[in-house]
Order: structure tokens, then C-alpha cells, then sequence
């Protein structure tokens, strides 16, 4: 019996009617010349890429070779290694079990279809092929892979966006916002937070002189100890940008000394960054360092698009902290009146009066941070 019925124009009709679900590379699997060379033609015509194997063993082979596999076509009667054997050897191998496997077999075998589905086999062909079927089969089975492999990539970004978020921010805070419990937190609500901004005086300038390689171990030396400061207060990182970082405290996890905290983690910044200023320095790089801290009532929530969210606090706080910190000198750390005046016990601070910020009527007067009491 011949391995092909109604070639030309069943294959035409299939190109006509049916949907492609774009090219893949196809493992054919029979021990008859004839057959491999039958399916190889029909598949070529189709836009699909081949590798033809005589048996199991060599099929096997060429998959832990690494050979870029999206199907096999696998005959189950075949000398010394046959398709049940290869399909099981497939499925118990983790590096393999993902790949899908079509049986290729005569209708009168319907046992061994079933115990070849009931092995992990995702379709069947029987003979003669008809091309009209073998599209479908092929096309269907690829566009499923091509689902299933898009989601593993979705779930491995995912894993690796969480993985980033641990490493700047909190264990704890890291993980609430990525939980199931998190989820009325990330829907939005309002409370006192304190926010921080800070970023290097000059370093507009710098860019524009800098060579790309000094501009970038300038920035991973900075984002080093922004990053370390950042976990050890437990502070929650909304972003960074170039030389910029924006973080706030008192959200997602409550933190009763959220003002206090958020000073101390900047005084530590300061000092970690004076530090840095010393090495480059040495390498003709001259950066400041400025910090605009406030607190006062802000939604926070998750905002964004579908595959892009982040975790941002919104309100007129964001703002004042963003205009002290565009204000502050280098070695300033400048605090709202309100904050300081609630921590004042602790901070010794020097007024900074007769501030013109943009979006404010009126000049204002902030503290810049001396010290921490001791």
C-alpha cells in the first residue's frame, strides 16, 4: 500500500484552506526510506524543515546532540529501538519530554495508538497519509507548542522580573508584593508614606564627556550601594533611571519609624557615596550627591500595562521630594518642614530658607540633614 493518498491535490487544497502556524523543524522517525522520503517532501512543501532518522536509536541520538526539534514523526514498528520505546525514552527525559510526538501508524493498530497516546504521544497519522491531514496534525500540534513555549518564556520573565525586584528590595516587601495577599494592596490605597529621591550632581555633563565604559562602572558602583542601603532599610524601590532612584517607606509593610528610617537610609547613602566620590576622584570624575526626602498622605498602588506593571506611590509628596532633591547642593540631604519637624529629636538640621519650587506659589523653607543625633 502506498504511504501517500491524494498527494497533489490534497496538498493544494490544504494550502488553500487551512491556516499556517508558521515553520518548524520536524524529526522523521521510520526505518522505510520510502516513507521518510514521502513525509520529508510533503513537509518540505509546506515550509517546515527536516531531519530524518532510521530508526530510534538515531532519533534518540540526535536529540541529545542538542538537534533543534519542534516535532517528531515517529513510525512505531522499527528494528532493535521501536516507537513505543523511543517515545518512552523521550517522556522519561526532561530535556526531551516537551517535545511533541506524533505517531505514525496503520489504522489496524489501534492498540498501539492508544498505548502511544496513553505514553505521552499528543496525535496520531495513520496510514496512508493523506497531506490535507498531515497539515492539520502538524499545524495544530506546532501552533500548541508555540502556545505552551510562549508561557514557559512569560513564566521565566515573570520569575526573573521577581528574582530582580528581591534583589532591591526587602525580602519581605518582595515578597508581599508578588503574593496572592498583596493583590487589594496592589489594587491601590492611600496612607502616610515617606519618599525619597536622590541622584548625582554633574552627572548630565559627565554623560556627554564620559566614555560609554567609565559612564557605566560609575553608575553599577552607585547602583551597588543604592541597591544595598535600599534592602538593608527595607525600603520599596519604585525605579531608578540613569543616576536617579525613587524610593518611599511605609508601604507595603507598615513601618512606624518610616521617617526616621528614610533619613537614616539617606545619611548612609551620603556617606557610602562620599566614599565612591574619593575613587573617581582618582579617575577625573567629579559627582555630587543630593537627596529630597517629605512624608504626608499618598495613593500607592500598581500601575501600568499589561506586562509592564510597577509598583508607584502617587501625590503631591512625590513631586515635593523630586523638586527638594533637584534643589539640594552636593552633600545636602533636604527635608520638607513637616519631616523635620517630626524627627527633629533625632536630626540635627540648618534651614534652607526662600525656595523656589516649581509647581509652589510660595518660597519655601526646607532642613538640610547635618547629622543623626546620637
Amino acid at each position: 500500500m502506498t504511504d501517500v493518498e491524494g498527494h497533489a491535490t490534497g496538498l493544494t487544497a490544504a494550502r488553500v484552506h487551512l491556516p499556517h502556524a508558521g515553520p518548524g523543524h520536524v524529526l522523521v522517525v521510520d526505518d522505510s526510506r520510502m516513507n521518510r522520503m514521502t513525509l520529508i517532501r510533503l513537509l518540505d512543501r509546506l515550509g517546515h524543515e527536516t531531519t530524518e532518522a532510521s530508526d530510534g536509536r538515531e532519533a534518540l541520538d540526535l536529540l541529545a546532540a542538542g538537534t533543534p526539534v519542534d516535532l517528531v514523526l515517529l513510525d512505531l514498528v522499527m528494528p532493535e529501538i521501536d516507537g513505543f520505546e523511543t517515545l518512552a525514552t523521550m517522556k522519561a527525559d526532561p530535556a526531551l519530554a516537551h517535545i511533541p510526538v506524533i505517531v505514525v501508524s496503520g489504522l489496524d493498530d489501534l492498540d498501539g495508538i492508544v498505548r502511544c497516546i496513553e505514553m505521552g504521544a499528543v496525535d496520531y497519522l495513520p496510514r496512508p497519509i493523506k497531506p490535507t491531514l498531515l497539515q492539520a496534525r502538524v499545524e495544530a500540534t506546532l501552533a500548541d507548542k508555540r502556545l505552551r513555549d510562549d508561557n514557559e518564556r512569560l513564566l521565566t520573565t515573570v520569575e526573573r522580573q521577581r528574582t530582580e525586584l528581591a534583589r532591591f528590595l526587602s525580602p519581605r516587601v518582595a515578597e508581599l508584593v508578588s503574593s496572592p495577599e498583596g493583590e487589594a494592596l496592589l489594587a491601590g490605597h492611600r496612607g502616610e508614606l515617606t519618599v525619597v529621591f536622590a541622584d548625582l550632581r554633574g552627572f548630565t555633563a559627565f554623560c556627554e564627556e564620559a566614555d560609554p565604559e567609565e559612564i557605566v562602572r560609575v553608575l553599577r558602583e552607585y547602583h551597588a550601594v543604592v541597591g544595598r542601603r535600599v534592602t538593608e532599610f527595607e525600603a520599596t524601590l519604585e525605579h531608578y533611571a540613569g543616576d536617579g532612584v525613587h524610593v518611599f517607606f511605609n508601604d507595603p509593610v507598615p513601618q512606624a519609624d518610616h521617617r526616621l528610617r528614610a533619613i537614616r537610609m539617606t545619611c548612609a547613602l551620603r556617606d557610602d557615596v562620599a566614599e565612591l566620590q574619593a575613587g573617581w576622584a582618582a579617575r577625573g570624575v567629579r559627582l555630587g550627591f543630593g537627596v529630597g526626602v517629605s512624608v504626608g498622605q499618598a495613593t500607592a498602588g500598581r500601575i501600568g500595562f499589561e506586562g509592564r506593571y510597577a509598583y508607584a506611590v502617587l501625590g503631591s509628596i512625590v513631586n515635593l521630594a523630586a523638586r527638594l532633591s533637584g534643589e539640594a547642593t552636593s552633600g545636602q540631604i533636604l527635608l520638607t518642614d513637616e519631616l523635620y519637624r517630626a524627627v527633629s529629636d533625632s536630626v540635627e538640621g540648618e534651614a534652607v530658607e526662600g525656595l523656589h519650587l516649581k509647581g509652589i506659589s510660595h518660597p519655601v523653607t526646607a532642613w538640610n540633614v547635618v547629622r543623626l543625633q546620637p
